[in-house]
This record gives C-alpha cells, structure tokens and sequence, in this order.
C-alpha cells in the first residue's frame, strides 16, 4: 500500500524529473583477489559499480580506514573501480570496503581481501646426509621457503626428473611437505630434493639435495606401526568444499592404513588416495561432520589416530529487506534472517555508519516507533559468523505531503436508476493520511441507514431516489494541506425489456426475427448487444446467419448449431437489463454412434451401433453402408431385414464377398432429411468360400511350334474368395474324349503354354479354364476352340536389293516365298556399319506384307550391311543374304555467291557463280531456285543445270529468292535472299535494272 502511495506522490510532486530519485543499489562488488608479486601486469583493479538516482559516488575503505586518493598517486578511481598501480604486500594487503554514496543516503561493499602471491628460493646451505639401517623407517625435511598462498610439495630422486612414486611405503603429505618412508630399502639410497610449485604462481623452486645412506651395522627389526602423518585433532571445513585428512605410519613391516567414522559410517561418496593414506571427502555436508579415525597395522601391532571433522556454513540470507516507504510517524519494522553454521550475528548500518540511536535491534530485528525525515536514508542488515558475513540494503523514505487526488477523480458525472446503490470513491493520496468530509451542495451529509461514509472514504447511498440527485463535495485534509473532488448525481427512471417470441420451433433452413423492445428514460443513450448461449454474436463471423438492427435479431438459414438460449442486454449510462428466450431447431439426424462387428461369415456381417441423436424429429431408418479396397467408395449393402427402421440398433449386411476386407458405416434418416454417417467400423475381412467365378475372354494367342498358347482375363482378388487361389487349365483336341488338366497356382497368371512335339501346327483344341483356391475348386469357363501355333516364318526374303537415295536414306526392298510354314506377321530390316559387327546392327520393323523399307537418318558417305528376316507371334525366321549400300556423299556445303538480278516488270533474271564441291561431297548437279511471296511458307522451285535463271513473278507484291546447288547427296546451303518487287501490268513500262552483290564482295569493298 505504502509503495503505491509513493509512486502516486512521486507522480505529481516529480512532473519535473524524468526518472524518480533512489539510493544506491550495488551492480558489482569486489571480490577476493591474490596478486602476484611477478606479474607483468603491474596493477591490481578492484571493482565497483553501483545505480543510483542521483547518480552515486564512491569511496573505498582498507581494514576499515578510508582510503585518502588524493594522496597517494599510486591510487586511481575509474567511475567506481579502484586501480592500485605498483602494488606492495606491505603497504597493499588487506580487506577492501567499496562505500557508494548519493543523497538519498551510503551503502557498504562487503569486504574483498587482497593477497600478493609469491614464492621464496630455499636456503642455500647444504644439507646434512640422512643415514639409518635397512629396514628403518625414515622422514626427510622439506622446510618450504616463504609463500604465499598454498603450495603443492612433490620430491626429485637423484636428479630431475626423476620424481619420488608414492605407494604404501612413500608418502609426500601436502601438509608439512616432507617425505616420510615406512620401511627403507638398498633401492632408496640416494639423493632426494624437495620441489615446491605456487599453486597461482606456477612457480617453481628446489631445496638444496639431502642425502639418504645405509648404516653398516646390521639390519633393522620388526616393529609396530608409528605414525608420523596425521590430520589436525580438529579440522574445520566449509560446506560443499573437498576435505583431505592424511595419515601415515612407519614400521617394519610396512603398515596398512585403513579408515573409520565413530559412530557412523564414512560417506559413500569419499574416496581413498595415496594407498589410502588420504582419505578425500567432497563436497562435505554438515551431517559428514565427526569423528574420524586413521589405523596403521602390521603383524607387530597397530596404532591409531581420531579427530574431529567440523562442518561449517558461511551465512545465507534467508529473508532480505525491502525498499519501505512511510508517512512520517508511522512505525518502521524491518526483520532480516540468515543461516549459516555457527549461527549469525546481525548488526546494523545505516549510511554506512553502525546504528546507535532512537533504534532497537533485537536478533536481526529493526524498529523505528514513529518515523520521521530525520530517519529517511540508505540502511543495510550484516549477518555474520566467525567464517564470513553478508549485507542486506534497503531505502526507508519518509513521505510528507498534501493531499492530492488522481486527475480521473477530480470531477465525475454519476447517473443511475431509481433503487440502485451510489458509490462514490474519495482516496485523496497524502502523508500523513488525510481525514474525508463529504457535503451535498452547501451542507454536510448526514450518515443514515441509507448513506453511509465507508472506512476508506467513499460515499454510499442505498435505494436512490430522486431527492438524491445534486453535487457532492468531498474534501481531503491532513496538516499540510487539503484537496477537494466534485461529483454529479442523476437518479433516472428504470430501463424495462421483453424479448419475444419466448420459446420458438424451427427446422434447420427457416429464418425468425427476434424482437428486444425496449422501454428506457428518454434522455438515455442505449446500445442492444445479442448473445448465444452466453457467448456475445460474432455478426461479422456469421455474416449469412445473424443480422441485427438494433433492437431486432434476423436469423436466416438456421442451423443445429444456432440452437439454444438467445440473450437480449440493453445498455444504457445508468444501468443494463437483460431478457432470454429459447429457440428449437429440428433437423437431420446425427451421426450414429459407434458400429461394431458381431459376427462375421463368408458373405454376411452382423452390425450393431447406438442410436442417432434425432435432432427433434423421430428417426424414420437407418442405412447400412460398407466400401472394400474395391469398391468406388461407400456403396448401400442389401440387409436382413430389408428396412431397418428408426427404433433398430442392429442388421445383418448381406451378399458380401469372402475373404474380403470391409469397413461398415450407418446413416441416419428422419423426415427432415439424412444426416451424416457414423464413424467407420475396424476393418474386418469375411471367411474364406469356395470361388465362383470362372475365368472370361478365354482365347489362343501365338506361340512357337508345337505349342498350344491358351489365355484369359484373371479373376479379380475381389472374386478369389480366399486364399491358394490358382487355376485349372482343361484342353484336349477336338473331336476327342478325355480332358487334360494343368494347374496354374499363380493367381495373377493369364495364360498357360503347353508343348508337345507331336503337334501338328494350327490343331484345333477345346479348352475351358476353371478355378480352386483352400476351400476347393470352383467353376470352370465356357469351352471354346483354339488352335495349335502355326510356328515361326520357315524361309528367308529372297531377292533383297539396296539403294541409295542420299547422304541418309537407303531403299531396302525383298521378296518373300508365301509357300512357307508360319505366316510373317512383318519383317525386320538389320543394317550396321562397314567397320562394325553385326551384333551392333539396328533394326527397323514392317507391318503386313510390305516389301520394302527406307532407312532414314543414316551418316552419309557411309558403307551399310543389310539383311532382311520375316516373323511373327512364335518367332523370327532366317535372315536374307546380306546385301551392301553405301550412302551418298554429302551435298556441297558452299552456298552459290556473288548473285546478280535484273527486273523487267514481272520478269527477273537471276545469275550466280558456280558451286566448287569439297573433296568429301557430292558433285553438282544443277541448281534450285526457291521464291516465295513474303508471308508465305509454301517456296515455288526452279530447277536449272546453269548458273542462271529467269523467274516469273505472277503477283503483286514483295518475294524472296534463295538459290541452292543439289548433287545426289541432296540439297545443298542456301544463298543470302534477295528481297524482289513485283509491280501490276500498268507500271511494266518500268525498267529496274539492280546489281546485288553477296556480303562478302561488300565487305571486300568496304
């Protein structure tokens, strides 16, 4: 409530500013940072940024002193980042604070510690041999220089890098860094170094060698386990870190380690390192806190260790501040809460400084009692514990100002009916709250049963009268100031509606115009809205169905859908009142409900569905309809009974094939019309039946010698009634008693040859195809009477010549002997090439008895092999001799030139230089002429052994003359045409006398 206030304060106290005013809010705090003292770097940037309007400033605090920046040069700030140059641990190192500031109050960063990385060199002075007997145990100092932070310690054996393998008998603890060997061998002998790596640094150092020897006076014996390496008696580690508890022994012989919880277990998730001399606990969690026990055991003994695992939690709000603002006065009550593992502390900022007066904080709880500006200001929660600590910030603004009220208050106009309920609303915004008075014209209103001044300020006046009309005032008062609103009251007569006709019965198609009359104060506005169903009329939507003229509602070409409850709501400024009436429409029925298949046999299917809605009008029959992978969609089935009528949910479709798949469906008929169809049935296939129909188109087709060739049109699937449908081919010669019969188990089969030596050709046979499948055999076709092949051609065309007519045809034409055994049904003509095989020929087919063929498309000046064989149905019969045709060279490939034309009326003579052949073309054998009236295609042509011409132009008009040299390969490449008019008989006094020369003379000329 109290933000609300503000924001609306803010509103019209702050017209002026773009954005309103708050305290700083951090974006970016520092963090940790550990600095090495190596890097190329040279400065260290510890970051701040924080939001604010105005915007904030920044100050930095180290150990809790702030930072004087104009002091020391070393020190800059970039907007709120504070940048050290040339840092030093000396004078650097510490916990860093980020103080931000505006004038709305200050914040505190939590604090960022920072740290310089390094590496010392190890002392320079030699090392002293380590010497004991084989056998003994045996631990070898490290004593790591200075360094800052951790350090990982490995060992060198002799020489780099040669590094010491830990096992059961080696331990390098990362604690203390030194060597330690349970049991020491002749191989260990030697000179050890220790080597130190910085884990930021990556640098890396090396302690000066310490040598290890073997005294000479004897061997060490057996004894029971010591440990040297073990963890702290109290190791304390955050949650969610890895936690490493060492433990090693010495002893002869080598000692075992192994681990326990007292009283627990060791969490599944730990891991054993190092031949279980580390156990590895991570990501710890307070309930793996306790104790912990190392064991070191041999066959002389054992010993053991126990300390405790303390689990802690640094502090996590649980529960944070929030911005607050008040009226100045109220009571401020401000709680944080944090966990964390020891449990937190709170303390309590404000501006940055600790609080200390008109306060009282009690276990994270602030309370101010009666606020007032002074209190106004940025204030921030620390919850803190031994291992870290947290800030919470929030603002408290102190609100004080006149009242004021929202520009849609300010003046209003109230019209309502007779015996309605009056509201008017007074919520003035101002701090501290404003007291409400309310006034009709120049006097107070008086509260009564019937008005009444609510607790937040409205007014309210029960069953209105006329007398309540008038111009109320309410006014808003508080110390600084006061407001006032301004509201009309009218009282008008009650709006009164009937919509008629009540309860109507249509069918679908009617039309009916609803009528909302409407008896309303005339000094009203009133608007006429429609529903359905209690869902407003989308007139645009249902443009075709639903028209309205205010207080009329046209419904044309009703539908089932447009059943149901109409509404008519009248509007007016004072109030709305509503009227419904009931409309019925009959129409088809319905889809039926779900078929479902009783029982199936070969050729019936006994159906059952739920009954149709009816749609107010009985339902008269049902129709059963069924469609199959061979039906053109759904088709009507006959049905026992024949007439299913409208009270029946089930009937038996009969006459179906067997061992076809169905899906059955229901319609529904009423008087009023069919409606649509139900769902489909499951597919279902009809059991399985003897076949019966018989093959049609019996007939004979052509085949070889001594063949009997019988086909037919193959039974539809639709009609094979089952499965292992195939067919029974019956024949015998005519005239004869007993029949052969030939299965043919194929079901797609269309035809069945049989062979017999023993055959004469064209043998009359009678023949009739029947059918079987699983069930058993069906019927068979009529008989008909087929003959034998008559067998391929017997004798080759004799008599083949070959022509050649051009560059690319060639005359081929045969004779054939007609005594023959097999009549051609044509003859086939192979031709191929001079340097090729004759399984590379072509083939070029006849029909009939044609007795020759021109080959066309051949190249030319070619040398072709020919042969000419007869066949028909059963075959091809011998090839004819071969015979050879050479095709004509091709025709000159130059185009006459230089041509010359001179015009006497009709009369044009044309003249031209001969056409020089290439040495691969035909010879010249004269020259054509073509000319043609210019928009036709049909040329007239010329033909002339000379190289001159006259032509007789009969009409008027333009023509075009090309010339061309032929030789035997044909025609050869036309000349450029010439464009030649042609004037009537009343100009043939005009002599032209035009000399044209080719485009290449041209050219020359040019």
């Amino acid at each position: 409530m109290y933000n609300i206030k503000y924001l609306i304060y803010s509103f019209f106290h702050c017209l002026c500013n773009k954005f309103v005013d708050y305290g700083p809010v951090f974006v970016q705090e520092p963090d940790d940072i550990i600095f090495p003292t190596d890097s190329d770097e040279k400065k260290v940037a510890l970051n701040c940024e924080a939001r604010g309007n105005p915007v904030p400033n920044y100050r930095w605090l180290r150990n809790g002193t702030e930072l004087d920046l104009e002091s020391d040069y070393r020190y800059s700030l970039i907007e709120g980042n504070l940048i050290i140059n040339n840092p030093s641990e000396a004078k650097d190192a510490g916990h860093y604070q980020c103080l931000t500031a505006n004038s709305l109050g200050s914040i505190l960063s939590r604090e960022a510690i920072l740290q310089f990385a390094y590496l010392g060199n190890f002392s320079g002075r030699t090392r002293s041999a380590v010497s004991v007997r084989e056998g003994q145990g045996v631990v070898l100092m490290c004593s790591p220089p200075p360094h800052s932070p951790e350090i990982i310690y490995s060992w060198v054996f002799n020489e780099f890098p040669s590094f010491v393998a830990e096992d059961s008998r080696r331990f390098i603890s990362q604690e203390t860094g030194n060597l330690y060997i349970s049991k020491v061998q002749t191989s260990d002998v030697g000179s050890y170094i220790c080597l130190v790596k910085n884990t930021v640094t990556n640098a890396r150092v090396l302690s000066p060698p310490t040598p290890l020897t073997l005294r000479n006076d004897g061997v060490m014996g057996e004894y029971e386990p010591k440990i040297e390496v073990h963890f702290p008696f109290m190791v304390t580690a955050a949650k969610g870190m890895t936690v490493k508890m060492e433990c090693f022994a010495l002893g002869n012989p080598v000692p075992t380690i192994s681990w326990m919880k007292v009283n627990g277990y060791i969490p599944s998730k730990a891991r054993l390192r190092k031949s279980q001399g580390v156990l590895e606990i991570p990501n710890v969690q307070l309930d793996d806190a306790g104790i912990y026990e190392c064991r070191a055991e041999n066959s002389r003994g054992r010993n053991s260790f126990r300390g405790q695992l303390q689990v802690y939690n640094y502090p996590h709000w649980v529960e944070k501040l929030n911005d607050t603002h008040l009226d100045s006065g109220s009571p401020l009550r401000w709680e944080c809460k944090a966990t964390g593992k020891p449990r937190p502390t709170y303390r309590w900022l404000k501006n940055g400084v600790p609080l200390l007066s008109r306060v009282e904080m009690v276990n994270g709880v602030l309370m101010i009692h009666n606020v007032n500006q002074s209190d106004a200001g940025m204030y921030q929660c620390l919850a803190e514990n031994k291992y870290g600590s947290i800030y919470a910030s929030a603002e408290l603004k102190v609100l004080a100002s006149a009242p004021v009220f929202a520009l849609n208050q300010l003046k209003k106009t109230i019209i309502i009916t007779k015996g309605q309920e009056v509201l008017i609303e007074c919520k003035p915004q101002g701090s501290p709250k404003p007291t409400i008075s309310w006034k009709k014209g120049d006097k107070a209103v008086r509260e009564s049963k019937r008005i009444a001044i609510l607790p937040d300020g409205s007014l309210r006046i029960l069953n209105a009268s006329k007398p309540d009309e008038g111009k109320y005032i309410c006014r808003g008062e508080n110390v600084f100031g006061s407001a006032e609103i301004l509201a009309s009251v009218f009282v008008k007569e009650p709006t009164r509606i009937e919509l008629t006709p009540k309860k109507i019965e249509l069918t679908v198609g009617e039309s009916i115009v609803l009528n909302c009359k409407a008896i309303h104060d005339a000094s009203l506005d009133v608007s006429f809205y429609w529903t359905l169903k209690g869902q407003p009329i989308d007139f645009e939507k249902e443009r075709g169905h639903f028209e309205t003229s205010s207080a009329d509602l046209m419904i044309r070409n009703i539908l089932l859908m447009h059943a149901g409850r109409y509404g008519c709501r009248v509007q007016t400024t004072a109030d709305s009142v509503s009227d419904e009436a009931d409309l019925l429409v009959r129409g088809p029925p319905g889809p039926p409900g779900i078929v479902i298949v009783e029982e199936i046999t070969d050729s019936t299917a006994t159906l059952s569905w739920s009954p149709a809605a009816d749609n107010h009008s009985p339902i008269s029959s049902y129709n059963l309809q069924a469609r199959s992978p061979f039906s053109l969609g759904w088709q009507t089935v006959k049905t026992v009974p024949e007439i299913i009528t409208g009270d029946m949910e089930s009937a038996m479709a009969v006459d179906l094939n067997p061992w076809v798949e169905y899906e059955f469906r229901v319609v529904a008929t009423n008087p009023i019309g069919t409606g649509d169809p139900s769902t489909p049935s499951r597919m279902i296939r009809t059991n399985e039946a003897v076949p019966k129909t018989a093959p049609a188109n019996v007939s004979g087709r052509s085949g070889r010698r001594h063949e009997l060739v019988i086909a037919w049109e193959p039974v539809s699937e639709e009609f094979q009634n089952g499965e292992g449908f195939g067919y029974i081919v019956a024949f015998r010669p005519n005239g004869t008693r007993g029949w052969k019969e030939k299965m043919v188990t194929s079901s797609d089969a269309s035809k069945f040859i049989y062979r017999d030596e023993s055959v004469p050709p064209l043998t009359p046979f009678e023949v009739k195809v029947g059918v079987y499948n699983n069930k058993g055999d069906g019927p068979f076709s009529n008989i008909v009477v087929i003959c034998s092949a008559e067998g391929e051609p017997s004798a080759a065309p004799t008599d083949v010549k070959a022509t050649s007519l051009s560059v690319s045809e060639i005359l081929v034409a045969w004779k054939h002997i007609k005594e023959s055994l097999g009549r051609p049904q044509g003859f086939e003509v192979g031709y191929w090439k001079d340097m090729e095989q004759e399984e590379a020929a072509e083939t070029v087919k006849t029909g009939g008895n044609e007795s020759s063929i021109i080959l066309t498309g051949l190249e030319g000046n070619t040398l072709y092999h020919l042969t000419v064989r007869a066949y028909n149905g059963a075959g091809y019969g011998p090839p004819s001799s071969e015979v050879r045709a050479a095709t004509k060279k091709s025709p000159p490939s130059q185009a006459p030139s230089n041509i010359m034309w001179e015009q006497q009326g009709s009369q044009v003579s044309l003249g031209w230089e001969p056409v020089r052949p290439l040495a691969n073309e035909s010879e010249v054998v004269g020259y054509k002429v073509f000319y043609r009236q210019e928009g036709h295609s049909n040329s007239q042509v010329i033909e002339t052994e000379k190289t001159q011409a006259v032509v007789l132009l009969p009409d008027v008009g333009v023509y075009i003359i090309e010339v061309r040299a032929f030789s035997e390969g044909g025609d050869g490449t036309a000349s450029s045409q010439i464009r030649v008019p042609s004037y009537s008989a009343a100009n043939n006094t005009i002599n032209i006398k035009l000399v044209m020369f080719s485009l290449e003379n041209r050219l020359k000329e040019i």
